[in-house]
């Protein structure tokens, strides 16, 4: 049956992009030269649309359009178009607030469900690069400065509360993309179900661990009701490896289709444990043992630098921009009451700590377990060695998921996870 889509969409192919693009004045300027010569790629390897670069004389644009179906599965998963939308809003959002951290968004097409925006280039993604072992010295410092600003100034401690709503109104009818969260993250994996897929035979006994975990099933159960509920800033929703573009200099992210306003912990957490799977990951890809010990350090140093250049500019922020309507600052004059607020301050931040390991280990079994897995992991060519990776990476997870209380400091985490991951 075919899937029904609005009047005048239909999907662009390499053949029609430039017609498309050709309409755009701006965009054709930016171009330049006539569209025939126009050079079109289409370069999507993600789960869900069409990516094409187009390159002109006088410069280059990305195409980004959602299809009406997963296209990991095909048009036996239909999705909503309007996933698009909220794509654009939450670039217009982030491109504000984090200026130089996301591509610039040129144009939203109303009817194809289709954004231009800057080609990143010479740029990769992140987690391509990682997989081959590629030390990113600014990565950690830009990362932190774009989750703190985009977080911060969308929560109710940086956005008064009506602003606030106003963006709630905006991003909750993202329900689709939502659910896919809900179900792959936090449901699917911990139960047999048709999507999920394993290293088997080699993990079939981790998988069933998994099912039969009741305390981690309680846990998850409690980081996905804060899912649920906690609308505490605009998330990106996606935020991982995969979704973020780096040079030797520069950090970029993309895709926040999956935005809507959510727990900080789960943006902040499901990157560190992106990090924490590529560091599982690195003994698989050695030519000879121990050749990637040294990167695995590095890794493990990014993580710390992360979390505490996020804490410490989102405090930074808190400080100095308190235009929210939480903690009013009638309630905290003099130096006892900044005492207080700083107090309370720091409660605040260790809940986004812990709820950050949660998130980073539910991250972690999902793509380990569940339907879409990882780079870092699939290239692993033996499934012997791909398996010992994954299994530390699993019990990595569990612990980070059901101990977070436990963990002092980012610095305890990166000390676990050395003795874990060396098996």
């Amino acid at each position: 049956m075919a899937i029904a889509t609005p009047q005048g969409y239909r999907a662009l192919g390499e053949t029609t992009v430039a017609a498309f693009l050709a309409r755009l004045p701006e965009i054709r300027d930016r171009l330049g030269g006539e569209p025939a010569a126009w050079r079109v790629r289409e370069v999507g390897d993600g789960n869900l649309n069409l990516v094409f670069l187009v390159e002109g004389p006088e410069g280059s644009v990305c195409v980004k359009q959602a299809l009406p179906y997963v296209r990991l599965v095909g048009e036996s998963w239909p999705l909503g178009l309007e996933r698009a939308r909220f794509e654009w809003e939450a670039l217009l959002v982030e491109h504000r607030l984090a200026p130089g951290r996301v591509p610039e968004p040129l144009h939203f097409d109303e009817t194809l469900y289709a954004i231009v925006m800057e080609r990143l280039a010479p740029h990769i993604i992140m987690r391509k690069g990682m997989i081959a072992a590629t030390v990113y010295p600014n990565f950690a410092e830009q990362i932190a400065e774009f989750m703190a600003n985009t977080l911060y100034f969308t929560s109710d401690l940086g956005m008064p509360a009506a602003q606030k709503k106003k963006l709630l109104e905006r991003f909750a009818p993202n329900v689709e993309l939502c659910k896919i969260t809900e179900d792959l993250i936090f449901t699917d994996p911990y139960m047999e179900h048709e999507r999920n897929r394993w290293t088997s035979p080699q993990l079939d006994d981790a998988a069933r661990a998994i099912r039969e975990d009741l305390p981690l099933k309680q846990a998850v159960a409690l980081l996905k009701l804060k899912f649920l509920c906690e609308a505490q800033a605009l998330v990106h929703g996606d935020l991982h490896t995969g979704s973020i573009m780096v040079t030797a200099t520069d950090t970029r992210v993309i895709d926040p289709e999956f935005a809507f306003l959510g727990p900080i912990g789960f943006d902040v957490g499901k990157l560190m444990g992106n990090l924490l799977m590529s560091c599982a990951s690195q003994p698989g890809h050695e030519r000879r043992p121990g050749e990637r010990a040294d990167y695995q350090a590095w890794i493990l140093r990014t993580l710390q630098e992360l979390w505490n250049g996020f804490e410490q500019r989102f405090l930074e922020l808190w400080r100095r921009h308190p235009e929210g309507d939480a903690f009013p600052r009638a309630h905290f004059l003099g130096p006892e009451g900044e005492r207080a607020l700083e107090a309370a301050r720091r409660r605040y931040m260790r809940q986004l700590f812990e709820d950050s390991l949660g998130y980073a280990g539910t991250s972690m079994i999902r793509r380990t377990l569940g339907l879409a897995h990882n780079a870092d992991m699939e290239t692993i060519a033996d499934p012997d060695r791909r398996a010992a990776c994954e299994r530390r990476n699993l019990a990595l997870a569990r612990e980070l998921i059901v101990e977070a209380r436990q963990f002092a400091d980012i610095a305890a985490v990166a000390d676990r996870a050395r003795i874990v991951l060396a098996g």
